[in-house]
This record gives C-alpha cells, structure tokens and sequence, in this order.
C-alpha cells in the first residue's frame, strides 16, 4: 500500500512529460552551448565526518562553488538567501557539504522517499558519463529526510523515477543554526553533508565506480524554496489567492537550467576531479561541447517536428537548420540516429530518446 500511495502522490505533484520544458529558452539555441558552470573538486586529505557541521579540517582546503542563482538564470531575481557547496572526494566516497542561508526553518516529511521537494531542500544531480541516460537525484530536507531516485532517462524521453532504488551506503546528515518549525524567533541558516558511495551509482544491479584523474562529470545542485506564512503559531505555504493552492515554489541551483526544469543534464555544471589534496589545478574545457551542443539542437528540433508531424525527418533543412554543417542523419523505423565528428577524430551519436554518446 505505501508503494501504491506514493505512486498516487507522485503523480500528483510530478508535471507529466509534456508538461515539463524540454529545452531552454529560444534565445540560447544558436551554434554554441550555454556555459555550464565548472567545479574543481580534489581527493579529501581525510575523511571527513559527516555530521553536517562541515568544520572538519579536510573541508577547508575545499573552495566553495559560486553562490546559487534562479533556475532560469539571469533572467530572474537572484534568489533572496544565498546557497553554496564544495565537493571533496576519495577512493570510497563524494563528499557534498552545501550551506544554506535560512530565516525560517521548515520541514515536516519523515518517511524515506517522500517527495523531499514539497519541503524547502537540497539536492543534488549527478550524470556520471553525461550521455543524459541513468543518471541519479538525492534530495534531503531539515530533518534529515532522504529521497533517492535511479532515472533511466529524462522525463521528457518517457523516463520513469525508479523509486525503490536506493543508494546503499549513503551516509547524511544535517545542521540546523536555529530552532526547527518555531515561527517565533529568527533562524540563521541549515548545512548538509553527504558521503556518496562511487559503488552506488550505477544502474540497479550495476556497480559503480570512482573517477579517474581528471575525468569530468555532469553534476548539479539544486535548492527547493517555498514562501511561508504563520498561521496559529504554525508554518504553512502561503495560498495563492486566486486558487487558494501554494504559489509556486522557487527553484535555485548552482549551474543554470535556463528553464523550471531539473531534467535537462545537458546543461548541468561540469565537476572535474583531481588527484591533488588542494590546490590551483585548471579546470580543463571539455573539447567537443559545440559538437554535442549541434547533435543537441538537432534533438530539439526533431522533437517538436515529431510533435507536430508524428514523424522523424531526415532533413535538416526541414528542421528549420539550414547552417548546420558536419552532422549526419539517419530516420529508421520509429526513430534516427545522428553522428557528427568531433576534436581528434571523436564520433558522437545521439538518438530520438537523446542519449549522446561515443560510440
């Protein structure tokens, strides 16, 4: 019955596919990529101890990413309390610390895998291969409440949340600098500390593994917020008055989405992990993001050519992408397959789910 419940309420505060963005805003579709935000994350001299305080000695040598901006960018207000992270890692784990900027501290779900995001929270987005395929969420709240999700794909390719997975061995905790669910004093601020296996991110019944010096994955970070007001003494989600349902919450992440939507890891941040305990080694620009970017595009336009036309076409002038040079395009039955050549003779693919790959 808990299953069936939380399915119902998934469904319930989950947009369907269609609903959710597939792609950014027009503006950012030309020939190159937005910039994602980049991290460089180095090997924890030890341990940390994960209680959330984030004081211990490994975490200093550790920078802080840039302070979270709105989902959609600069389009946006900056979100009105500030959100950062720094990463550590090592042989076992990925070490995640985020503090959070906090005047009125809330949470009330206590089950494992309740839907985190109906409480102010923290999650983090990890794609280890960046091919937008199998790709792991783990959202926590003030109380320590944990929801951890495998996606095969995205929502909008027709992924479905496995939510019965779990990430074995993760260790969390939490850090309140106030007094939790008491409007009547002024809190300061929340932290979170995780320590991720590497062997539990990889599909169910797969095993994961640590990078590799200098490997690069898709990564981000992002902070759930809900306007509150106080009613008998208690917090609740201020009312839109015109339906008398919360207003919508506020999404803010480290690396821009460009759209309310999680679910587009082509546009996560980049963290690139080094060997070094600390240091000033150089974040490495990826060398065939324009490349991925124009299989990228393509994918964008087929989808809404197939919306509108219940079919793939192999032309890309009919795409509307006169320009688009170097990429070639194969419709077979119930889908297509693009390729395009990248730096040092790398051949990329993507496909009408939108997994790109090397082949």
């Amino acid at each position: 019955m808990r299953f069936a419940a939380l399915a119902l309420l998934l469904a319930s505060v989950q947009p369907a596919a269609s609903q959710y963005p597939t792609k950014p805003r027009a503006d950012l579709l030309g020939p190159h990529p937005p910039t994602p935000r980049h991290y460089v994350t180095y090997r924890a001299p030890s341990p940390p101890v994960v209680d959330g305080r984030l004081d211990d000695a490994a975490w200093r040598g550790a920078e802080w990413t840039a302070p979270f901006i709105d989902i959609e960018g600069n389009v946006r207000p900056s979100p009105r309390h500030r959100t950062r992270a720094k990463l550590l890692w090592d042989s076992a784990y990925l070490y995640v610390g985020a503090e959070l900027e906090e005047p009125h501290l809330w949470a009330t779900l206590t089950e494992r895998d309740a839907v985190i995001f109906q409480d102010h929270d923290f999650e983090v987005f990890l794609d280890p291969d960046g091919d937008t395929h199998a790709y792991f969420e783990l959202e926590v709240n003030a109380l320590g409440t944990v929801w951890d999700l495998f996606l095969p794909k995205p929502y909008r390719d027709g992924g479905e949340a496995e939510n019965g997975w779990d990430m074995a061995g993760l260790r969390s905790a939490v850090m309140l600098r106030g007094t939790l669910n008491d409007p009547s004093d002024r809190d300061t601020a929340w932290s979170v500390e995780l320590a991720i296996p590497w062997a539990a991110l990889a599909p169910p019944g797969g095993a994961g593994r640590p990078p590799r010096n200098g490997e690069q994955w898709r990564i981000n970070f992002s902070r759930v917020e809900w306007d509150l007001v106080v009613a008998d003494g208690r917090y609740g989600k201020r009312p839109d008055p015109a339906t008398g349902k919360p207003t919508p919450e506020h999404n803010w992440v480290w690396s821009p989405q460009h759209a309310i939507n999680m679910h587009l890891p082509e546009l996560w941040g980049i963290v690139q992990f080094s060997d070094a305990p600390a240091g000033d080694v150089a974040f490495r620009e990826p060398p065939n993001e324009d490349v991925r970017w124009a299989l990228r595009r393509m994918y964008y336009a087929q989808s809404a050519f197939f919306q509108a036309n219940r079919r793939y076409t192999g032309d890309l002038a009919e795409l509307g992408l006169w320009g688009m040079t170097g990429v070639t395009l194969v419709v077979r039955t119930g889908g297509y397959e693009a390729t395009a050549s990248g730096a040092r003779g790398a051949e990329w693919r993507i496909r009408e789910d939108g997994r790109i790959w090397r082949p």
